[in-house]
């Protein structure tokens, strides 16, 4: 249906609030967006731990309102499910809970481990049962398998052996914890909520509830929300941040705040300085929806050149559809965008895309732009051409499915079959995001991997075990 970098999840975590389950949900459905192949809710009430997870949208897991009374208590977690590692079956559905000698825990965890199979061999010759093909469960029996005498000694311990990326937020029966790796890979935001506490990856969960941002939750940061109140702990590794710069270029929602900073607001800077780098002498400036709108925004205002909507995207298709019997050309991309005729027929047309991948569905758009009337079709990328896959948390094709790992710019043009292609540069990705303080991950550009990867991923990364019969 696309052919975008996959969603990272979304987590979110509500301490001291009389429905912590029902604002997680809230929560969770501003962070659908980061994960739609499972949802899940853990929530406490202080003497019981409560569970429901389940497939789907957020809507489709939690179909009725008594599975939120269900879930009782002032505390809860909870997560939306991208899998960049480990299939998508329920199985694999966060919050994880297990039972550990310090009693009930619950983790949700955004992002993915460089070292977990290493660790998992190792956890498995000491005796440990993995119930998941997630990496997720890797910290999970580390926290069981610690010696440190208390449940944030444990957590401490455990994420001190782990490498790579993650923002986690972990629940007990009394307490809400939220960590970040020490690269601040991906995103994690902390709030209050009327007298309780919200963390989330991202600040529109805290919007829609009404909690009041107040800060990040900074690389390397052992955060503990309890009944005495907040206090924070750091973890072991160099703080030379990494923050992943698609975060800003198209996962997170344009009103959300990421690494301190509005993504609208750097969006529009994107859109700018390609502008600068790439002008074209046209009519009409139109974007691929959603994610490409505010880039597109600030491509058109600094040329000067009309924004308009050329493409509508059909923002209800389910997680399946039923095809048509007799194949429709492009039904699969078609289903998705229609162009506006009206808008399109006879204009020299700029199409503004925050990233390219393999290149299909952009050239089907291309041609079903010209079929609508264009005279003429120019693309222009908001993001550098990516050549290298992530292993942080972000779900790209091998290499070789790269279009630019393969392909120059004007072999790509040719192939999406436009009159002109421009990419953002490096130099002008980096002066759109704030700086101060901040470094940026950019190794599926070329840079270098900021933690180095000992695996080789694959999206099924271990052979899962488990029948699904849920």
């Amino acid at each position: 249906m696309t052919d975008k970098p996959k969603e990272a999840c979304g987590v979110i975590g509500v301490y001291g609030y009389p429905e912590a389950a029902m604002m997680a949900y809230l929560g969770l459905y501003a962070l659908q967006h980061r994960g739609q192949e499972g949802a899940g809710i853990v929530s406490s009430d202080g003497e019981k731990i409560y569970r429901h997870v389940g497939q789907g949208l957020v809507n489709d897991v939690f179909s009725s309102p008594n599975i939120i009374k269900k879930l009782k208590g002032q505390l809860a977690i909870g997560h939306n499910r991208y899998s960049t590692t480990g299939a998508d079956q329920k199985i694999n559905v966060q919050p994880i809970l297990v039972n550990s000698k310090e009693g009930p825990l619950a983790l949700g965890h955004n992002g993915n481990l460089v070292n977990s199979r290493a660790l998992r061999d190792m956890l498995q010759k000491s005796g440990a049962l993995f119930q998941t093909t997630t990496d997720s469960e890797v910290i999970v029996h580390l926290i069981a398998h610690s010696k440190e005498p208390d449940i944030v000694s444990s957590v401490k311990d455990a994420l001190n052996k782990v490498r790579g990326a993650y923002s986690l937020v972990i629940l007990t029966k009394d307490k809400l914890i939220a960590a970040r790796d020490p690269s601040g890979f991906r995103p994690l935001s902390f709030g209050y909520l009327d007298k309780g506490h919200v963390v989330a990856s991202e600040t529109c969960a805290m919007d829609l509830i009404g909690a009041e941002y107040i800060r990040d939750v900074n690389p390397g940061e052992l955060l503990i929300i309890d009944e005495n109140g907040i206090r924070s702990e750091s973890l072991n590794g160099n703080n030379e941040h990494a923050h992943c710069i698609f975060e800003f270029i198209y996962f997170s929602r344009p009103d959300s705040r990421v690494f301190g900073e509005y993504v609208d607001k750097t969006r529009r800077k994107l859109g700018k300085r390609l502008a600068e780098e790439h002008p074209a002498d046209a009519d009409i400036v139109i974007a691929v929806p959603d994610s490409s709108n505010t880039a597109a925004l600030g491509y058109a205002h600094q040329l000067g050149i009309p924004f308009e909507l050329g493409l509508i995207r059909n923002h209800y298709i389910g997680r399946t559809f039923i095809q048509p019997q007799q194949k429709i050309r492009h039904f699969n991309v078609k289903v998705k965008f229609n162009p506006v005729g009206g808008v399109l027929k006879g204009k020299r047309v700029v199409v503004v895309e925050d990233s390219i991948v393999r290149g299909t569905t952009l050239k089907i758009l291309t041609q079903v732009i010209r079929k609508a009337g264009a005279k003429e079709v120019h693309v222009r990328v908001s993001s550098p051409p990516i050549r290298h896959p992530c292993y942080y948390g972000m779900d790209f094709p091998t290499r070789e499915e790269l279009i630019a790992s393969s392909m120059s710019v004007e072999e790509i043009r040719k192939h999406l079959g436009v009159d002109s292609l421009g990419y953002l540069s490096m130099k002008g990705l980096l002066s759109a995001v704030p700086r101060e303080g901040r470094g940026y991950c950019t190794a599926c550009f070329g840079g270098p991997y900021p933690v180095p990867v000992e695996e080789i991923f694959e999206k099924a990364q271990y052979e899962n075990p488990f029948q699904e019969i849920f």
